[in-house]
């Protein structure tokens, strides 16, 4: 899989910045030490425990971190926005800013705008408007169907060469077998993967997950079976067709089950998951919360487990904000009519590491999951801390406590499933292409 161009060009960065007294993490080496950075321009050019044991370089601004974390920047690689289309929910800037203010220095749009992102004009739409803004860098998926309309597959060389990331429909599946099989095929011929919402509509036309407490609040549920039967087809259709899979935000214990022992026969399948899907449950919608209304829906505690396991055991790939932006008029609904979908990008962060203060993960490999693994997946530039490559860099406190308040967040929505909860670990520095894109308050 070739590696697609950053479309978002930054300005001029500072000559040499050296980053001191830090504990370096990088999680695709296992490095976890004191030490320091060097950064020339958009480039790290060296790092390590001895660095500037000798002194620091003469004319390089210095960064003094206080013994804090620096590691690579978030790679956020399921962002959905408004723009085209939905500017009052979500643009770009807006994105790009919540983005930076989370340690995201990569995130991937999803196509569903209107228009949809299903040819070239729309990839380039996002490359200018990520070039105008100059935060963060803003990648794009293309739809795998045109329209999203699940019926006929876009020009998926011409969309590729035209800097796609991968294909997808999105926040809609692909439910035509035969569709997903020339998909998987061609998206394959290109070296790229096909990531499939993995939700029967026919089995999920309900709105929370089904069980006991959907049948108490009067609610229509969504089976499990929904996600696990699409999960099942699909394993099949990449085996015929050679193609790479990814699912999203898986939600069960039985899709992590089958994912698992896919992987075990070889099969060309990853997956990711949101932190909505193992830090709450179905008993977080409460009376009603509309704020916890996504899709998938909000499982059972058994699931959420089974989900940290499969993070924990690797089966998981990556973690995803899944972050999908809505406004006021559209959430303040009874919870039938509302809509689905929560912010996250200014959470990722701090719900990543739960798993490791809670000793469910080790910390690098909790960071790997949203760091060199996501990029891995897609051949993004960053996600690990490497001599020459780009200086995308984050530097947070790891165990610093704070509470969300979503007043204070970036993104034009508020649609957050974790306003109130106590978390640990804040951003102090976003770092993109060697200059400091955002910086917390002193």
């Amino acid at each position: 899989m070739t590696s697609p161009a950053a479309p978002a060009a930054a300005p001029a960065s500072p000559a040499r910045v050296a980053y001191v007294n830090a504990r370096l993490l990088d999680p695709a080496t296992g490095l976890d030490a004191p030490g320091a950075l060097l950064t020339e321009g958009t480039r790290i050019a060296d790092l390590g425990p001895r660095l500037f044991a000798d002194g620091v370089p003469e004319g390089a601004t210095v960064v003094d971190l206080g013994g804090h974390c620096l590691a690579p920047g978030l790679v956020d690689i399921r962002v959905q926005v408004g723009e085209p289309g939905e500017e009052h929910k979500e643009t770009i800037k807006s994105a790009s800013r919540a983005a930076a203010a989370g340690g995201v220095t990569a995130l991937v749009v999803l196509p569903n705008t209107d228009p949809v992102i299903d040819d070239v004009a729309g990839l380039e739409f996002v490359a200018r408007r990520a070039r105008e803004v100059r935060l963060v860098k803003v990648f794009a998926y293309a739809a795998a169907t045109r329209g999203t309309e699940g019926k006929e597959i876009t020009e998926m060389g011409l969309l590729a060469r035209a800097g796609a990331v991968a294909f997808t429909d999105g926040t809609k599946p692909v439910t035509d077998p035969l569709t997903m099989r020339r998909a998987l095929s061609y998206a394959g011929a290109f070296g790229k993967l096909v990531v499939q919402h993995p939700l029967e509509p026919r089995l999920a036309s309900g709105v929370m997950n089904a069980g006991e407490l959907a049948t108490r609040l009067g609610l229509p549920g969504v089976s499990r079976e929904a996600e696990i039967i699409m999960i099942e087809r699909d394993l099949r259709l990449a085996e015929m067709s050679g193609g790479h899979i990814h699912f999203a935000h898986v939600t069960t214990g039985e899709s992590v089950d089958v994912i698992r022992r896919a992987k075990a026969r070889g099969l060309k399948v990853t997956c990711d998951t949101a932190p909505h899907y193992f830090a709450l449950t179905e008993t977080d919608v409460g009376d009603y919360r509309t704020f916890a209304k996504v899709s998938p829906p909000l499982r059972g505690e058994m699931d959420r487990r089974a989900v940290v396991e499969g993070l924990a055991d690797g089966t998981i790939d990556v973690i995803a904000s899944d972050h999908w932006p809505q406004d006021a008029d559209h959430k303040r609904l009874p919870f039938a009519q509302a809509a689905y979908g929560v912010i996250g990008l200014e959470t990722l962060l701090p719900l990543t590491l739960e798993l490791a203060h809670k000793g469910r993960m080790t910390l690098l490999d909790a960071l790997a999951r949203v760091t060199c693994r996501p990029a891995d997946l897609l051949g993004l530039p960053g996600g690990r801390l490497a001599k020459g490559g780009p200086a995308d860099l984050l530097a947070f406190d790891s165990d610093v406590p704070w509470t969300v308040d979503v007043s204070r967040f970036k993104s034009k929505s508020k649609n957050s499933a974790f306003e109130d909860r106590p978390v640990q670990g804040r951003v102090l520095r976003t770092i993109v292409d060697g200059r400091t894109v955002w910086q917390a308050e002193a």
